[in-house]
């Protein structure tokens, strides 16, 4: 009687692990941002999924589409992030010594409060455009999986390279120029 209570226990056991793989496996292969950023990372150039979405340095919204035309370097970013805080100045030199190139840096501010992050633009003295994604509904199509993340964006909108992490670090910093460059060449 104990052997038969062991075996079925064994039995939900197994069954509950294979459910788990199971499941894993789907979430691996329906998760439409990780392949977003193995393409780019591949030498694709997938289409970046546009948004709309309030600006936080001025009134409106701002569409991701609406700077066809244009590298895009997207940031995604919260106040609460460390690394974000140090990578905040370099982004904003990239900005400086890049827009007469027809380069904008825009930041996308997720899962954080309006305030904190308009604090934090002024603390750090951000000029290039912001926009605001409280709840981060956005960031699904990119994949995003922590703080900080940047996508380069080519001309049409497509994703030339993804950082995940601080891209200020003297490995990345010389990177993430070149993917601009790239960006500028559609």
């Amino acid at each position: 009687m104990a052997s038969r209570a062991r075996l079925a226990g064994q039995g939900v056991a197994v069954g509950l692990v294979v459910l788990l793989f199971i499941l894993l496996a789907w979430s691996l292969l329906t998760d439409e941002g990780g392949d977003l950023k193995s393409a780019a990372a591949s030498g694709e150039r997938p289409q970046a999924p546009d948004f709309t979405l309030e600006r936080l340095d001025g009134d409106g919204d701002l569409q991701l589409s609406s700077l066809r035309g244009k590298a895009v370097v997207l940031n995604v970013w919260a106040s609460w992030c460390i690394p974000c805080k140090d990578e905040a100045p370099f982004l904003e030199q990239v900005w400086q010594d890049n827009r007469d190139r027809d380069v904008v840096v825009v930041g996308l501010d997720a899962k954080d409060f309006r305030a904190d992050a308009r604090k934090f633009a002024k603390r750090f003295g951000l000029t290039f455009p912001l926009v605001y994604d409280g709840p981060g509904d956005a960031l699904d199509g990119y994949g995003v999986t922590g703080f900080p993340e940047t996508f380069v964006l080519d001309r049409e909108g497509r994703v030339v390279e993804a950082f995940a992490g601080a891209v200020d670090g003297d490995d990345v910093r010389p990177r993430l120029l070149a993917a601009i460059n790239r960006a500028l060449e559609t």
